[in-house]
């Protein structure tokens, strides 16, 4: 399973299966276990240690585009540069792990955060691009979830061509041609909505860059997904939009980072980093060097 149908399929859980958690986000709260003992990965990851060895880890997903990649041997991407600004402002370098996906957001978490792989894997400083939702930080005492930098949402692309009017809206892939990719909330969505009338429009893709090149080679008269990699994507003649999507529970979500919950302090300080990062600019302009735009959390 892609990341993206990893936090997709999280993100529509946390929307459906939680109906309360708008007046009380733990009201199903049961105490975890915390790990009594400290895995040979955590020694060292607190931050006075950081200071004195000099480097800090991130884990970021690899091979997303235009948030975490490698190329020609060089890590680029959003996440990556807003990595270099919290090194930076801890005082100490950055060090790189690129991670595939888990099941699903709870074995990204374990494998990268709180407790390393079975076999050769490592717990990073920090992860980057982590949904927030406060039921879900509930259930993971293991976690932080700190420093909250962006919001997504859910947008769709087109073809100005075929839309030289009206934008498209859900409603028109009952005839039209939509690239999702495949698994994704959009995917899920698109095929539920209106008991289904959708279907038959709807064109699934490996990932968002693979439906973005078929929009764009006009394959399709439209792409649904993630608003940073719709705009990542946009060529001369595409448009993109956020109309209103009746019926879909999670259109959008906060982004931030994930620290070990034993490491408070160097939570405190990622968090002052991103804070600063927001006030002055500097991660606007990471969105802006890569085309996107920077939408960010209201408390913020």
């Amino acid at each position: 399973m892609s990341l993206r149908a990893v936090l997709a399929a999280g993100l529509i859980c946390l929307g459906l299966s939680l109906p309360a958690a708008a007046q009380d986000p733990c009201a199903d709260y049961v105490p975890q276990p915390k790990p009594q003992n400290t895995g040979r990965d955590e020694v060292g990851q607190d931050l006075e240690t950081i200071l004195e060895r000099g480097f800090m880890t991130f884990a970021l997903y690899e091979d997303y585009p235009p948030y975490s990649w490698e190329e020609g041997g060089q890590p680029r991407g959003v996440d990556v540069e807003i990595a270099r600004l919290i090194a930076e402002y801890v005082g100490v370098d950055p060090q790189f792990r690129f991670v595939a996906a888990g099941e699903n957001l709870d074995a990204d978490l374990r494998n990268n955060v709180w407790k390393g792989g079975i076999v050769g894997g490592a717990v990073s400083n920090v992860m980057m691009r982590v949904p927030y939702d406060s039921a879900f930080a509930c259930r993971h005492e293991q976690v932080v979830f700190t420093g909250q930098y962006s919001v997504e949402r859910v947008a769709i692309a087109y073809r100005e061509a075929e839309y030289p009017e009206e934008k498209p809206v859900p409603a028109y892939f009952r005839f039209d041609t939509v690239a999702v990719e495949n698994d994704s909330i959009s995917d899920f969505y698109l095929s539920a909505f209106a008991g289904g009338q959708l279907a038959q429009g709807v064109r699934r893709f490996p990932d968002m860059e693979a439906a973005m090149d078929a929009l764009a080679a006009g394959e399709t008269m439209a792409a649904m997904g993630p608003r940073g990699q719709l705009e990542w994507g946009l060529t001369d003649g595409l448009g993109l939009h956020e109309p209103p999507l009746p019926g879909l529970a999670v259109g959008d979500w906060t982004l931030g980072v994930a620290v070990n919950f034993r490491f408070r302090p160097l939570a405190y300080t990622v968090d002052d980093a991103i804070r600063d990062g927001l006030q002055s600019g500097a991660i606007a302009g990471i969105y802006e060097s890569y085309g996107l735009s920077l939408e960010t959390p209201a408390y913020r």
